[in-house]
């Protein structure tokens, strides 16, 4: 990026579950999208990202520590058509990106990992709390694994370098941070949310479902070249855009 430009900085508060394999490839589409405006359209902005906890199934519905087959769960929430739709579209999705995603695996509330992405931003920031959240949507929707297991959420923080394993092991067995994931889910459904994901740019415009990497570019390169007064009022988004929220 020439030092000469004004670099613009985007905020991206992205509202997402580790439950929801909408979210797994919206989390990829947005990361491939801004690695492409930086790296090769060399765009001048800077990226601020703002996790933010949603859990998407009540705990009336699987409560805490309840273990569900993942196909099954979503087969009886969606009904069979819906199901079948979607996952011919992840099927189609991973074959394009040669990143195939199962709807198979185990089904259980996302609270520990929201706890350890909220305590990875609050360690490291974003440089630390955007591969955990990559990681841990890997290994619940490519590799099926549970992301309620501490087990599996040690390993995977130890990965990233987000702490050691038996930091990790003794942070999930406490209760930090629970209270501020329950609140942030919360905050969130009072303002509308009933689905995921959600990105809300600059705090202002929200893009509901998984977007394309496509889509993305198109909404950077607006916000990049918008000047003036104007540009606060102005929606860098494109119409019809289609959602995938599940």
């Amino acid at each position: 990026m020439s030092l000469d430009r004004a670099v613009k900085t985007v905020r991206l508060t992205v509202i997402t579950d580790f439950v929801c394999v909408c979210c797994c490839i919206g989390q990829y589409e947005l990361l491939d999208a801004i690695k492409h405006c930086k790296d090769t359209l060399d765009l001048p902005i800077r990226f601020e990202l703002e996790h933010i906890p949603f859990r998407l199934i009540s705990t009336t519905v699987l409560p805490e520590g309840a273990k569900e087959a993942r196909h099954d769960f979503f087969t009886k929430s969606l009904g069979k058509e819906k199901m079948d739709a979607l996952e011919n579209n992840v099927i189609k999705w991973g074959q394009e990106k040669g990143r195939p995603l199962m709807l198979n695996g185990i089904m259980s509330q996302s609270t520990k990992a929201h706890r350890i992405v909220l305590k990875a931003g609050r360690l490291g920031g974003q440089d630390i709390q955007t591969p955990l959240i990559s990681a841990i949507f890997a290994a619940s929707m490519e590799e099926g694994k549970d992301v309620d297991d501490p087990e599996v959420l040690a390993d995977i923080a130890a990965k990233n370098n987000v702490m050691s394993r038996e930091e990790a092991l003794s942070f999930i067995e406490s209760d930090e941070l629970a209270k501020e994931v329950e609140e942030m889910s919360t905050a969130a459904r009072a303002k509308g949310v009933t689905g995921v994901p959600v990105v809300i740019i600059d705090g202002k415009w929200a893009v509901s479902g998984s977007q394309s990497c496509d889509v993305y570019v198109q909404i950077f390169k607006k916000l990049s070249t918008c000047q003036g007064a104007g540009c606060a009022t102005t929606s860098p988004l494109p119409t019809g855009l289609v959602e995938c929220t599940v």
